[in-house]
């Protein structure tokens, strides 16, 4: 049977490299089961954003089971998908803060009820619109012209940037940066700190383990994390009171913030303080609209990117075209779409299916697995509660998928300045602003004027105006 619907004797495999692949691909990815609900709950950045973690767990967990078997059954391509990494930091740190101003005015206007919605209500109702117009897009096969309307250096730049972007939340989660109102940001020197110490253990031991191209590297170091933040944990309370009561301990995350499970396996938390939660009419005004399109592009430039690295990787790749493509591109859109109703963000192919593919992955089976195991992972839901409690655990990670993304930076035309500096205002304007819609903002309004003054104009895509007008039109209005 499995034979005939994932031709796997075609495709010189087999069942059991199949489910070995589908297991090698989940081990490198299933950190955004832990990720994922640590940042849209706020609790990765030290704040509180009004979404529940568990609930967001369960979703991430069915969003990124839905699509990856709608990938595995429809697309039958060995590529995972989940909740990506850089959209969520887009969704918690840059649309929520905007959504909250546009409530805030409203209620502040009289045309609101206070309390009437929240500002996650209205961004899941963004990723919704989002995921609804990437499957017109995909059903259409318009997808080209999305991809033709941001040339290469732009498209590397902005993982370059959201890149970086990740690699200082994980400094700043593990409490290695702090906040500085001279300088903006200065290294924390208290090195002894416990929460340093963990960071520093999970980095070391992931980084390594990744260099020694162990599968399932990064997980493997949460894991080796966790245990050892439970270790130093017990280990410093035997110490007595006067050495917990220091200000070095008393004031870590560790001691504060970190509380260990009861028990490992339980039964899946309830997804209803999210389900159907999102916000329809407010996430279809004029403030919420530039967010719409950057999630589109996003996902767009995401999946593309993944699906041609990935098949071409397994020689997947027919005359120069890549087989299947919108069914494909159906996956991550449709997964976009049920996850803003279960109580997710954006969800996208994972370039972490390239590990599966090393290991022999080449067919929809290897994506059917990934897919059960993320159902399967439901019922471990203390275990990743209580990961998700203490930020400098799941750093390491942050800084390890940061890396990963930089090495677009050799896939940047640097040779023209018209390419070049608008993708760097991108690749530093992210981090810089701490906002990654500025950081797109910046380089998507100098691209199309930088280009249009260097007499490159006519390589300049209408949509990539419209944008920069739209943009342009967006911060004067906000300033306003």
């Amino acid at each position: 049977m499995f034979d005939r619907i994932f031709k796997l004797t075609e495709n010189n495999t087999s069942v059991r490299t199949e489910l070995l692949a589908g297991v090698t691909t989940f081990l490198t990815m299933a950190y955004i089961i832990v990720v994922q609900p640590a940042i849209l709950s706020g609790r990765q950045f030290g704040i509180e954003t009004g979404m529940d973690f568990d609930s967001v767990m369960v979703a991430t967990c069915l969003a990124a089971a839905l699509a990856t078997a709608i990938m595995g059954l429809y697309g039958r391509y060995p590529i995972a998908q989940a909740p990506g990494m850089g959209e969520n930091f887009i969704f918690v740190l840059t649309m929520l803060p905007a959504a909250k101003i546009m409530i805030d005015q409203m209620v502040a206007d009289g045309r609101l009820e206070p309390g009437a919605t929240a500002d996650w209500q209205v961004g899941l109702g963004v990723i919704f619109y989002s995921g609804v117009l990437f499957l017109m897009l995909s059903m259409l096969g318009v997808r080209e012209k999305l991809m033709d309307a941001i040339s290469p250096s732009m498209r590397n730049g902005i993982a370059i940037g959201i890149g970086l972007f990740i690699v200082l939340i994980g400094f700043d989660s593990a409490g290695l940066l702090l906040k500085d109102p001279g300088t903006g940001w200065k290294l924390n020197t208290r090195f002894e700190s416990p929460d340093l110490v963990v960071f520093f253990f999970g980095l070391l031991a992931t980084a390594a383990l990744h260099a020694r191209r162990v599968r399932g590297s990064i997980i493997i170091g949460i894991v080796a994390a966790a245990l050892f933040s439970i270790g130093l944990k017990y280990g410093l309370s035997l110490l007595g009171e006067d050495v917990i009561d220091s200000p070095l301990l008393k004031q870590s995350m560790l001691m504060k913030d970190f509380t260990v499970a009861e028990g490992l396996v339980s039964a899946p938390p309830s997804i209803a303080p999210t389900l159907l939660k999102m916000d329809l009419v407010l996430s279809l005004t004029w403030a919420m609209a530039p967010f719409i399109v950057i999630f589109l592009f996003m996902d767009v430039f995401d999946t593309l990117g993944t699906l041609i690295g990935v098949s071409e990787q397994a020689g997947l790749i027919r005359d120069n075209r890549l087989p299947r493509a919108r069914q494909a591109l159906m996956s991550d859109s449709v997964g976009t779409v049920a996850g803003a109703a279960l109580g997710t963000s954006t969800v996208t192919s994972f370039i972490e299916s390239a590990s599966g593919v090393e290991q022999g992955g080449r067919t929809g089976l290897t994506a059917l697995c990934v897919a059960g195991l993320f159902i399967l992972a439901l019922f471990f839901s203390p275990l990743v509660a209580m990961i998700g409690s203490y930020r400098p655990i799941t750093a390491p990670a942050l800084v390890v998928v940061g890396t990963m993304m930089m090495r677009n930076v050799s896939k940047i035309d640097w040779n023209n300045y018209a390419e070049c500096l608008p993708a760097l205002l991108i690749i530093a304007g992210i981090p810089l602003c701490y906002s990654i819609a500025d950081g797109l903002a910046l380089g998507f309004i100098a691209y199309p004027l930088v280009k249009l003054l260097s007499g490159q104009g006519r390589e300049v895509k209408w949509l990539m105006y419209v944008m920069a007008v739209v943009l342009v039109v967006y911060f004067i209005a906000i300033s306003a």
